[in-house]
């Protein structure tokens, strides 16, 4: 079997995204299955530095990369070259795996597919749920109305990663089946003294708890909302926010000025975008993990929190949060300052609590988010597709 995945940009900093596209190929292609990227070279306001128009190995996996139109016109990401280059090369694969909506790329894809005749899938990223069609609203209804719902339509099955994700799909009047598979983790290396070595490459205190907000900073995650909680909790509490992850510059400032007006300076750092070691040292060397966000579809940031024993607070925007609280592996509590100041002073005060909170994460991690296991399942679903046999229940 031949899968294509087709996504607008791998670029790095999109943490998430990126991460399940190469992730998801390098598990199909462990698993028996022929696996292939084609993406653009997008890489927010650059370029990424890669071979174009041919087949690369890129991070272990082979990609296409084709020239992305410069400036970016947002997310959709235009690439003439992504039409010319689906058109020629689609029937060469058995399925087509559509990342995103409201893109140039998936929406080529979708339309090429349907004229040759070759079955696609769509992931929808959490791009259905309310608050994410509230953004650009006029936008995506529009589109939605002249395109997307076509390409949803007429997908032979859209892959959700939750239960809610479906009810999304399904609340955006799409009757097309769903496979409800969540994402993998990766497992890490324990790095040695990880709490020393965070606290000295960021200069904290050696008894300040660590506070970890690992996710891009945009207004989607909340990242006001927490500190507004965290001015509350500084009253009585030590402790010390590290912010890890890049955003628009305009909103970054934004979220700087807040720090300062709020008088935590003293106790935030803004590490940026991090990646490999850095980004382990802060899952393994932090005290707490928060997410507020409005919107997740699945959250890889929280599952790779849990999988190195990090207790977690998040939203019941994270779709995985009923998993969370089921398994109590983190706190799920309302988007408000009140209840999330509360919940991290609750761990915050209580190691006990964090380390039962981290060990049930790290089992849940194992037993439910393997990417070998959801490659395996997802590979069932292809050729169920490829076959034109109907879809067992996911």
């Amino acid at each position: 079997m031949k899968v294509l995945q087709v996504i607008p940009s791998l670029s790095p900093a999109l943490g998430g995204p990126t991460q399940v596209a190469l992730n998801l190929t390098k598990a199909l292609q462990d698993c028996g299955v022929v696996a292939e990227i084609v993406t653009t070279n997008d890489n927010g306001q650059t370029l990424l530095d890669v071979p174009l128009n041919r087949r690369v190995e890129y991070k272990e996996v082979p990609v296409w990369f084709l020239p992305r139109f410069s400036p970016p016109l947002k997310e959709f990401l235009f690439a003439p070259t992504m039409a010319q280059w689906l058109w020629k090369n689609i029937g060469n694969y058995d399925i087509l795996d559509n990342h995103y909506l409201f893109s140039y790329a998936s929406t080529c894809a979708g339309a090429i597919a349907r004229w040759q005749n070759i079955p696609y899938t769509v992931r929808t990223m959490g791009q259905l749920s309310p608050w994410a069609l509230a953004q650009s609203q006029t936008k995506k209804q529009l589109y939605s109305f002249l395109i997307e719902r076509r390409n949803l339509n007429s997908a032979t099955a859209i892959h959700c990663t939750s239960p809610g994700e479906v009810r999304d799909v399904r609340n955006f009047g799409i009757q097309t089946p769903t496979i409800t598979l969540p994402l993998g983790v990766n497992s890490s290396s324990r790095l040695p003294d990880a709490r020393e070595k965070v606290r000295h490459l960021y200069g904290i205190e050696t008894e300040a708890p660590i506070i970890l907000f690992l996710s891009r900073l945009h207004p989607k995650k909340r990242p006001e909302l927490l500190l507004e909680s965290l001015q509350e909790v500084a009253i009585g509490q030590d402790f010390h926010l590290i912010f890890a992850g890049s955003g628009e510059a305009d909103y970054v400032a934004k979220i700087e000025q807040q720090v300062t007006h709020l008088g935590l300076e003293n106790r935030t750092t803004f590490a940026g975008f991090v990646m490999g070691i850095e980004k382990d040292l802060l899952l393994q060397g932090s005290d707490l993990f928060v997410l507020p966000s409005h919107a997740e579809n699945f959250a890889i940031a929280v599952a790779e929190a849990m999988a190195q024993g990090l207790p977690v607070i998040v939203t019941p925007g994270v779709q995985i949060a009923p998993e969370i609280a089921r398994e109590k592996a983190g706190l799920v509590v309302e988007g408000n300052q009140e209840n999330l100041s509360t919940a991290i002073l609750q761990l915050l005060a209580s190691p006990s609590l964090r380390t039962e909170l981290g060990e049930n994460g790290k089992r849940l991690v194992q037993n439910c988010y393997s990417w070998r296991a959801i490659a395996s399942d997802l590979i069932e679903a292809y050729q169920a597709i490829v076959d034109r046999q109907p879809l067992k229940n996911f």
